[in-house]
C-alpha cells in the first residue's frame, strides 16, 4: 500500500472512532441532579465538598449562619498565621520572606533568626543542578512548554536519588527541600533552552548565587546580574509568598494528596501536581487577564473615563467583546467574596512598580476595573442569582510579571515555583496521617447494559 492510501485509511479510522468517543462520553446534565452528584466536587452553592482535614492552610471568604451564605472580607492563613502578617513582618525588617514561609509550611512554626539563616543557607547550597543533568535533561531534551520540561525534570531527578522510593518523613522532607531549592534553577534553564531552540535567541546558563534570596536568584538566572531592580525582587518575593499555599482544595494540591495517598514516590507525586497546574483552568488565569486587558486598552479610548470602561465591561459580559466568553477574567473566586487578600497585598506594591516602569496610567485602569466589575457583574446577573465577587490574585499578577520583564511562558511555572512549598507540606501531612487511607471517591456508572455480539455478527 502506498503512503497516501494508508494516510487516508488512518484518517477514516480516526474520524470513525472520534464519533463513537463523542457519543459514548456524553452524560446528560439531568443525571447529575437525579443521583445528587456534585459536579467538580462542588456543592449547589458553589462551595467545595468537604473531603479532608488539614493543619496547613486555610482560605476564608464567607461564613454560614443557619445555612445562609454570608460574604466576608477574605483571609488566608498559613499554619494559623494571617498571610498579611507574614508579609508585613518581612517587609518591616527589609528582608525577603519566602524562605521563612517555606519553613513555616513544612514545620508548622516560624523559625528563629539562627534557624532561618541556616535554612536559607541550606537551600542556597541545594540550588545548583549537576552539569550532566542540565545537559541531558534540559539542554538536550528541549521542549516548547516549560511546565512539561519541569515535570520531566522532576521525574528525571528520581534517577539521581538513591533513596527515591523511601517515603519516611525524614527522607521526604529532604527530597522536598531539594525540589523547592531547585525549581527556580530548572525553570530558568528551561526557559533559556526553549528560547534558544525555538526562538533563535542566545543561550544563557547562569549559576545561582547561594548568597541571594529565592526571588533574587531567579531574576539573576533569568535576566543576569544587574539586570533587575530591588523593587522587582521585592515584589517577586511577595508573589511567591502569596502563591505558596492555598488550602487542600485547589486542584493541584488535591492532586498531590491523591497521588501521595497511594504511597508513590515524591517525584511522581510532585510531577502529578505540576501536570494539574499546567491546565489553563487552574494555572493559566493571569494569561487570560493580560489578553483581556490588551483588548480593553485597544477598544477603550479614554482609560480614565469610567463611563467608557463600564460600557465596555457590559459588552464583555454580554459576549459582544473580547473572546465572547462573557467572562471578566480575574474577577471572581471559588471561595473569596468581598476581597482576595492576595490581590490587595499585590496591588499595593504593584502601584510602586508601575511608577518605576512608567506604567501608572495602565495600572490605574486595572484599579478602575477592579472597582467597577463586581457591581456590574451583580447588576448583570441580578441580585437573586449573583454571588458577590472580587478581584483575585491573578488580576494583578500578570501585570506585575509583565512590569518585571518576565515573559508569559514563565507565568505558570512561577506559580509552581511558589506552590511547591505547599505541595510538599500537604504530601508530608498525607503520609503522616494516623488514619491514613488511599483516596478513592466513587463514580456511578450510567451506561445502559448491552448484550455481547459475536464478531461475526457485528455490522
Amino acid at each position: 500500500m502506498d503512503a497516501v492510501y494508508l494516510h487516508q485509511r488512518n484518517e477514516e479510522l480516526l474520524n470513525h472512532l472520534s464519533k463513537d468517543v463523542h457519543r459514548s462520553c456524553k452524560i446528560p446534565l439531568e443525571l447529575f441532579e437525579k443521583y445528587n452528584v456534585k459536579r467538580g466536587l462542588r456543592n449547589a452553592d458553589h462551595t467545595g465538598v468537604l473531603v479532608g482535614l488539614t493543619n496547613i492552610g486555610d482560605v476564608v471568604g464567607y461564613k454560614k449562619e443557619d445555612d445562609k451564605f454570608i460574604p466576608i472580607e477574605g483571609k488566608l492563613f498559613y499554619r494559623g498565621i494571617d498571610v498579611e502578617e507574614l508579609v508585613r513582618g518581612a517587609q518591616a525588617e527589609g528582608r525577603h520572606g519566602f524562605d521563612e514561609v517555606v519553613y513555616l509550611l513544612l514545620s508548622g512554626r516560624l523559625p528563629n533568626k539562627k534557624e532561618l539563616d541556616e535554612f536559607t543557607a541550606y537551600l542556597g547550597i541545594l540550588r545548583e543542578l549537576p552539569d550532566s543533568f542540565i545537559k541531558n535533561m534540559i539542554l538536550t531534551l528541549k521542549g516548547k512548554n516549560i511546565m512539561n520540561m519541569l515535570a520531566r525534570s522532576v521525574l528525571g531527578m528520581y534517577t539521581l536519588d538513591e533513596k527515591a522510593e523511601d517515603t519516611s518523613i525524614e527522607n521526604v522532607l529532604e527530597q522536598s527541600l531539594n525540589l523547592i531549592a531547585k525549581f527556580p534553577t530548572i525553570i530558568a534553564y528551561s526557559y533559556h533552552t526553549m528560547r534558544h531552540a525555538y526562538m533563535r535567541q542566545t543561550l544563557s546558563i547562569r549559576h545561582p548565587n547561594p548568597e541571594l534570596s529565592t526571588a533574587e536568584n531567579f531574576l539573576l538566572m533569568l535576566k543576569g546580574e544587574g539586570k533587575y531592580t530591588k523593587l522587582e525582587a521585592d515584589i517577586l518575593d511577595l508573589a511567591l509568598i502569596l502563591h505558596a499555599e492555598h488550602g487542600g482544595g485547589n486542584n493541584s494540591t488535591f492532586t498531590i494528596r491523591v497521588t501521595s495517598s497511594t504511597g508513590t514516590d515524591t517525584y511522581s507525586a510532585v510531577a502529578s501536581a505540576i501536570c494539574s497546574l499546567k491546565g489553563p483552568l487552574h494555572g493559566g488565569a493571569n494569561h487570560e487577564v493580560l489578553s483581556m486587558m490588551e483588548n480593553i486598552k485597544t477598544n477603550v479610548k479614554h482609560w480614565d473615563n469610567e463611563t467608557e470602561v463600564r460600557d465596555y465591561l457590559w459588552k464583555i459580559l454580554n459576549k459582544q467583546a473580547h473572546d465572547r466568553s462573557g467572562k471578566i477574567y480575574g474577577i471572581g473566586h471559588a471561595v473569596y467574596t468581598l476581597s482576595d487578600p492576595r490581590a490587595i497585598l499585590l496591588r499595593q506594591q504593584a502601584r510602586e512598580l508601575a511608577k518605576e516602569k512608567g506604567r501608572l496610567e495602565e495600572f490605574e485602569l486595572y484599579e478602575t476595573i477592579e472597582k467597577m466589575a463586581p457591581q456590574i457583574f451583580y447588576e448583570f446577573k441580578g441580585d437573586k442569582v449573583a454571588k458577590r465577587v472580587c478581584a483575585n490574585v491573578d488580576f494583578y499578577s500578570g501585570f506585575v510579571y509583565s512590569c518585571i520583564g518576565i515573559k508569559e511562558e514563565i507565568y505558570t511555572p512561577l506559580f509552581a515555583m511558589a506552590r511547591i512549598a505547599g505541595w510538599c507540606a500537604h504530601r508530608l501531612e498525607e503520609l503522616n496521617f494516623e488514619a491514613r487511607r488511599i483516596i478513592r471517591p466513587a463514580y456511578k456508572n450510567v451506561y445502559q447494559p448491552q448484550a455481547y455480539v459475536p464478531l461475526s455478527s457485528r455490522k
